[in-house]
């Protein structure tokens, strides 16, 4: 099941690289696809970002698992216009700003961590909440 134009590498440049390396990038792009899948049941957890994360995985090791992420019906249309365009949708970005905000509420009344390590943890956390809302938003150029 090949897909023209979605696969960044040919079955040649595969064969170039070495058995190991291609079996390496396989085997961390399929643990990070059992993550995602984990992070649909499990809260706070994110999906999409370990999809992201295993599409170059399989893009170095296996087209057609490239292809079957990129068309899938639930991952595939953030995948793409991650790859594409960098793009977050804004229900995305909604959930993680919910999520990390959450997250730090629920660290700081478990943890009960000194001022210090509060501070740090909320300028790690608003960074990259700043960082993801100014990601843009799909089709939107």
């Amino acid at each position: 099941m090949s897909m023209p134009g979605l696969t960044e590498t040919t079955n040649a440049d595969l064969l170039r690289r070495g058995r190991a390396a291609r079996a390496g990038w396989l085997v961390l792009g399929l643990m990070l696809v059992a993550i995602g899948f984990i992070g649909i049941f499990v809260p706070l957890l994110p999906t999409t970002s370990f999809m992201v994360l295993a599409l170059p995985c399989f893009a170095r090791s296996s087209p057609r698992l490239e292809a079957w992420l990129l068309s899938h019906p639930r991952f595939g249309p953030g995948v793409r216009a991650w790859r594409a365009e960098g793009a977050v949708p804004r229900h995305a970005k909604i959930a993680a700003c919910i999520g990390m905000a959450l997250g730090f509420g629920l660290f700081w009344l478990h943890v009960r961590p000194g001022p210090l390590l509060t501070l740090a943890v909320a300028a790690f956390m608003l960074f990259w909440a700043i960082w993801i809302v100014r990601r843009p938003d799909p089709g939107v150029s």
